[in-house]
């Protein structure tokens, strides 16, 4: 009997880790207040993540957060102390920023969906799975080159992800033989932006990029169309939703998105890598939420479910869920594991490269006016 556990015990230790015990996701996103309109979708995508990992299940528990960054600390900081996993959060990128500060004093790896820029070295459990707001400047100021924009505008929340944009824009512009003449900034709360606008367009640049999320971002489109403004205007992808072409109505018209290509994948070429990543994710997330309620922020979330599925089975090779030792097999996994393919194409993590997208990443879309969004070409 001494001789078959032995037998028995010595087997069980050449197996990689695959009891009954659960990969446990924490999930901090804004599903009420100003930001629901990016946090729900973030939410709904989550019902397409696998619900078992090489033999593991997957639990998720989410929390509102109401995209505070205070309470989306106190909902991180639940997550670290309960021994889960893997937190993901947060939707809006004040709140994802807070959320990396826990990640990195707990050891916890963050799967941010939304842009958290961070300071050197500050983000080594933290891993994003969208751009950072200098690839998005980089392929607007692309577009004014080619169109002899010569002087710009901006209006754009005054938080972090705001002054992220500011701040790349400024770092670029020169490049690019293009003066920022104007700067203006609301906040998320503001109802109106009639006077920046006003502002803007007395220095009547040749483009304008309006930083914004959701249906904020249209408080900027209209307001610089009421006001008579006819050049260029240009958003990130957090304006695009169902929300913003609703509150623009007709003024959503001519608005320049840089954009993930997962809006629009039917547009792709054949060729494009993420394309047919993104037509599986617009069939799965339409068939239940109806026709047109694609978002990026909903694409976000399920490719971070499509890493997941690369990286747990790695993982347990070196230890068991619910212990530090996994959750450092986590982090390794994704700066080692190589090319993803999700919905934006190939997302390539490594040890100096959190951010981990190339130029297939991104397009240039425009509102088709009927409720959805155009390849620009």
């Amino acid at each position: 009997m001494k001789c078959l556990w032995a037998f028995w015990l010595a087997s069980a230790m050449l197996v990689p880790f695959s009891g009954q015990a659960q990969v446990r996701v924490g999930v901090t996103t804004s599903l009420t207040g100003p930001g629901a309109s990016i946090g729900i979708p973030t939410k709904n995508a989550l019902d397409f993540w696998p619900k078992n990992i090489a033999g593991q299940d997957i639990h998720i528990q989410v929390l509102d957060d109401a995209g505070d960054p205070t309470v989306a600390t106190k909902n991180a900081w639940r997550f670290a102390t309960d021994g889960f996993d893997v937190i993901v959060g947060a939707a809006n990128t004040p709140a994802a920023i807070a959320v990396a500060k826990v990640a990195k004093e707990t050891k916890t790896p963050q799967l941010a969906p939304s842009p958290a820029e961070l300071p050197k070295g500050e983000d080594h459990w933290t891993f994003r799975v969208v751009m950072p707001a200098s690839f998005y400047i980089q392929a607007m100021l692309e577009d004014m080159a080619k169109h002899q924009v010569k002087t710009v505008g901006f209006i754009g929340l005054s938080d972090a992800y705001g002054e992220s944009h500011l701040q790349a824009l400024k770092e670029q512009a020169a490049s690019h033989e293009i003066e920022l003449v104007a700067t203006e900034r609301f906040s998320r709360a503001d109802s109106s932006v009639a006077g920046q606008a006003l502002s803007i367009v007395a220095k009547k640049p040749d483009a304008v990029i309006a930083i914004a999320v959701g249906g904020g971002a249209a408080l900027p489109q209209k307001a610089l169309k009421d006001r008579g403004y006819k050049g260029r205007i240009y958003h990130t992808a957090a304006s695009v939703s169902p929300d913003f072409l609703r509150l623009a109505g007709k003024d959503a018209e001519g608005a320049l998105v840089v954009s993930g290509p997962e809006q629009v994948p039917e547009q792709l070429a054949d060729d494009h890598p993420g394309k047919q990543t993104s037509l599986k994710f617009v069939a799965l997330y339409e068939d239940k939420y109806g026709a047109g309620s694609r978002t990026q922020f909903a694409a976000n979330a399920y490719d971070l479910g499509l890493v997941m599925e690369k990286i747990v089975p790695q993982a347990l090779n070196e230890a068991a869920p619910g212990t530090p030792e996994f959750r450092t097999a986590l982090r390794n996994a994704l700066e080692t594991q190589g090319d993803i393919i999700v919905t934006k194409g190939p997302l390539r993590y490594t040890q100096d490269d959190h951010w981990g997208f190339g130029p297939y990443a991104r397009v240039l879309i425009t509102p088709d006016m009927q409720g959805g969004w155009n390849l620009v070409p």
